[in-house]
């Protein structure tokens, strides 16, 4: 018997081992002959990770599709693994060592540290793989990999050392992100951009041989001013198209920096004269690339400024400015930046070359680990030419090979591969993949996959035996990812499992990963495979609180999931999340939302409850195409059109229509309307009807368990055990995907009708407020012979759910009816004598007039350009939704009015 209360805390744990015990998750399990692969590698969580709400999602859809497919019998493989996370999971260590007062890292030596690293991972990395299980993700946990696993480290290898022969990987000395407080380069998606409340500084630098003449200049970072080597304006700024070629002397400093033309200078910002320092910003850069500008570096790896022993800091000053640049060695190098930014402005103020100092907010970037601004910085580092690798990448979309759900997001790849820039793939720390690079003694680089072999090309070279070091560098975190959905599946090795899964299927990830994960898998996977990745990627929405406002920690408005599992089971959340993945648009996440698809969990239990105390089973050989009962036919024909709908939605990932058209089926058509409508059949005497009753629900509610199980697995695998028939010899997780059994339009439709005529009538009774108790009469005018019909065959059902007296057919409407269109007929219910139609009327023309204010005061804040361009984003989102819903209240209580009016 089943008990009174799901209750999931005891159910979840329990099924999710059975589940791993019968290996109901490995590659493969019930696949049925000549049946196709299907693949999903898993977006790698960081070691360090736990799970959010993003993790749910993503997850929750794709154990979706994957339970799907292995219940249709493919050759399923859902391959987990995790990422080693160089910058966080060294973090975490290094700040384990401070915690405990150990050595830090320098102190501990490379090896010993990164054993320390692997000894933490071993202990205390990947909690997120438990929690995941929490979930209910069905990953074949055996073939669990890691990006710095014997396999994937053979990948990456292979992989940098062709790329190296086929000159696709160097070394340059370019610009990149700096952290000066980890110590290494960072990618853009590493870095914050804040908003802060700056300055803008502006400083007149002075023309050489032009005495009292100077150009101004604005800046928010004074600091770089001792790297300037040019002024750059507009070619058609004519305020300064007479000093295009001639000299400013760079004040504090002495060097003699030219005046060019580029069309970077915009004469509408500022003075319209931009300071160009190319070695401590980007756009400077490209400008000092295009005008043959020297590139100055002067700040150190930590961000103090470093001018002593800087033989490039001399550039430019000529002799007789010599005195100028010692002095400013003095008095700047060694200071912190931010204290040289001080000092040089007091001291620009003091020379009288500071003309005035603006306030000014502007967007500042920041390392999202350390915490602190980063610093363009330039620097030796190694490169992948992502410009070539790009182009089948984009030819791959353009022609449609691989696909993006939803296609708009088309735009933004190509927006960022038709622009791309050389990838920089070195970091400044130890844990990582080490670059396989060893240097000669006189700097010769030597590629290789071991050290043995990079010694045999350096004796090949030099003709001799030579000492070797090795580049202290890691690559960068994406590019062993990059490889994953070929390295995981055992390549460079030809695997079983390469050929047989490779090119995998549909990747499911966020938006802000497109181009540092999406792109790079795609360009590695075409060199390296000669095939795309996977031939969809399904880009999901952004999890908001109710309010539409971003989760952060800040704003304290974060929703954990585990809590929320703790709570409501997690198949109450899979259910919020999957019915609200709405393709392209966000997901407002309400607590409320999830104790509501708790219900419909309850729900289920409570009608496998039903169909149990009744003794409804499914006999052997039962077949649903050969039932009788028109009631029966209908939900049966409902049964299959509901299937075909999820198989049509979950094919084109439309998660929400397919979490969507089964909740109806199993909540509405189901429970409300089939259980009520079979019970006279279920509490008559033994009789034929009964035992085809009983067959049916017992039927219907195992194909919902079918239908439900990639959506609801916990509860729907708990009931298919609890609720077995004899025969039923396998777990859920693995039983055949249901099929339509039969198609009876004439049932359906009979069926249809009867149920919206009892959903017509009851909603005006709600509406007139005709007191629940009383039974009212119905005429129905205008009728043809199969509204009588379907009226005569289902008499019973009409009068005892629609609560009525008697059903009459006339010709014309009788006085004081409020009247139904339902098909061609009009079902009119007269209401004199039921109800004082004329006090009704005066009480909803009062809730209008409520309603109508609440209209009026929404509009007033909406109307108001002020309101709508200060208040959070989240806040005006509310009142917009406030007004809808007021809107529609307003609508159905208008014809309440007008039914009442249209009565006489």
């Amino acid at each position: 018997m089943l008990e009174k209360t799901y209750l999931p805390s005891g159910v979840e744990p329990r099924i999710y081992a059975n589940w791993e015990k019968a290996n109901a998750f490995a590659a493969g399990a019930g696949a049925r002959e000549g049946k196709d692969s299907f693949c999903i590698v898993i977006p790698p969580p960081n070691v360090t990770g736990s799970l959010h709400m993003g993790h749910a999602l993503n997850n929750t859809l794709q154990d979706i599709l994957v339970r799907w497919n292995r219940m249709l019998g493919q050759n399923v493989l859902w391959q987990p693994g995790m990422d080693h996370a160089g910058i966080a999971t060294q973090m975490v260590v290094e700040r384990q060592l401070m915690e405990h007062q150990q050595p830090g890292r320098r102190e501990m030596g490379r090896e010993k540290f990164v054993k320390r690293i692997w000894d933490w991972k071993a202990e205390s990395g990947g909690t997120i793989l438990g929690q995941l299980k929490r979930l209910g993700a069905s990953c074949d946990w055996s073939r669990e990999r890691f990006t710095m696993d014997e396999g994937l480290s053979k990948a990456v290898l292979e992989v940098f050392v062709r790329l190296y022969e086929e000159g696709l990987i160097y070394k340059d000395k370019r610009l990149v992100n700096w952290d000066p407080k980890l110590l290494t380069a960072i990618s853009d998606l590493e870095v914050e951009q804040r908003e802060i409340d700056g300055h803008l500084w502006h400083f007149k630098y002075p023309i050489v041989g032009e005495e009292g003449a100077h150009i101004t200049v604005a800046t928010t970072r004074p600091e770089t001013m001792l790297g300037d080597t040019a002024i750059a304006v507009h070619p058609q700024d004519e305020r300064y198209s007479h000093l295009i070629g001639r000299l400013v002397q760079l004040p504090l400093v002495g060097r003699h920096i030219p005046i060019v033309a580029d069309d970077y200078a915009d004469p509408e910002a500022g003075s319209g004269a931009v300071k160009i320092t190319p070695a401590h910003d980007f756009n400077d850069f490209e400008v000092g690339k295009r005008n043959n500008l020297p590139a100055i570096n002067i700040l150190a790896v930590d961000a103090s400024i470093a001018l002593r022993d800087n033989e490039d800091f001399a550039i430019g000053v000529p002799e007789h400015a010599n005195a100028t640049m010692h002095t400013a060695i003095e008095a700047y190098h060694g200071l912190d930046r931010f204290a040289a930014r001080k000092k040089i402005v007091s001291d620009m103020d003091a020379l009288g070359l500071l003309e005035k100092i603006d306030g000014h907010t502007h967007v500042v970037p920041h390392g999202d680990r350390g915490g602190v601004p980063i610093e363009p910085y330039l620097t030796d580092q190694w490169y992948v030419d992502a410009k070539t690798l790009a182009a089948p990448a984009i030819a791959s979309v353009r022609e449609g090979r691989m696909e993006f759900v939803p296609k708009n997001w088309d735009k933004t790849y190509f927006d960022w591969m038709e622009n791309i820039q050389p990838w920089c793939i070195s970091r400044q720390l130890w844990w990582g993949h080490q670059i396989p690079a060893w240097y000669g003694p006189d700097g010769k680089v030597f590629v290789a996959k071991s050290e043995a072999e990079a010694a045999e090309q350096a004796r090949s070279h030099y003709g001799r035996d030579e000492e070797l070091s090795r580049d202290e560098d890691v690559l960068d975190t994406w590019f062993s990812s990059a490889l994953w959905p070929f390295s995981t599946l055992g390549w460079p090795d030809q695997t079983p499992e390469l050929k047989t899964y490779y090119q995998t299927d549909v990747l499911i990830t966020g938006f802000d990963i497109i181009f540092f994960w999406v792109a790079r898998m795609m360009m590695m996977g075409l060199h390296f495979m000669d095939e795309e990745p996977f031939h969809t990627v399904y880009i999901h929405a952004l999890v908001r609180d109710e309010h539409g406002a971003k989760m952060s920690k800040s704003k304290g408005n974060v929703v954990d999931p585990l809590d929320l599992i703790d709570q409501y089971g997690a198949d109450a959340l899979r259910f919020t999340l999957c019915a609200m993945a709405a393709a392209g648009r966000d997901i407002r996440l309400a607590t409320s939302r999830v104790e509501g698809y708790r219900n419909f969990a309850t729900k289920l239990w409570n009608v496998a409850r039903f169909a149990e105390m009744n003794d409804c089973s499914v006999p052997e050989g039962f077949a649903p195409d050969s039932v009788r009962n028109p009631l029966n036919r209908w939900i049966i024909t409902e049964c299959g059109q509901t299937i075909t709908a999820i198989d049509a939605a979950l094919k084109t990932y439309r998660f929400n229509d397919a979490a969507n058209v089964v909740y109806q089926f199993v909540w509405h058509k189901f429970a409300d309307w089939f259980i009520e409508l079979s019970k006279p059949a279920l509490m008559a005497d033994d009789s034929a009807d009964k035992a085809e009753a009983r067959a049916v629900v017992a039927w219907t509610r195992d194909e919902i368990l079918k239908m439900l199980h990639p959506f609801m697995p916990f509860i729907t695998e708990e009931l298919w055990a609890v609720t077995g028939e004899a025969d039923r010899d396998t777990m859920l997780i693995t039983t055949q995907w249901p099929t339509p059994a039969l198609e009876d339009q004439r049932a359906a439709d009979d069926i249809n009708w009867l149920i919206e005529t009892i959903s017509s009538i009851r909603s005006v009774r709600t509406e007139m407020n005709v007191p629940a108790a009383a039974k009212v009469d119905i005429v129905i005018v205008e009728a043809n012979a199969e509204t009588r019909r379907r009226s005569e065959e289902n008499l019973s059902a009409l009068m005892r759910m629609a609560r009525l007296n008697s059903v009459e057919f006339e010709s014309t409407i009788p006085d004081g009816s409020a009247q139904i269109i339902v098909g061609e007929a009009i079902v009119c219910m007269p209401l004199k004598g039921v109800i004082d139609i004329a006090a009704e009327k005066q009480r909803l023309e009062k809730d209008i007039g409520k309603v109508e204010q609440d209209i009026a005061k929404i509009n007033g804040k909406l109307g108001n350009q002020k309101f709508v361009s200060r208040a959070p984003d989240d806040v005006v989102s509310q009142e917009r939704s406030r007004l809808q819903e007021a809107n529609e209240k307003r609508d159905m209580l208008t014809s309440a009015i007008k039914r009442l009016e249209a009565t006489g």
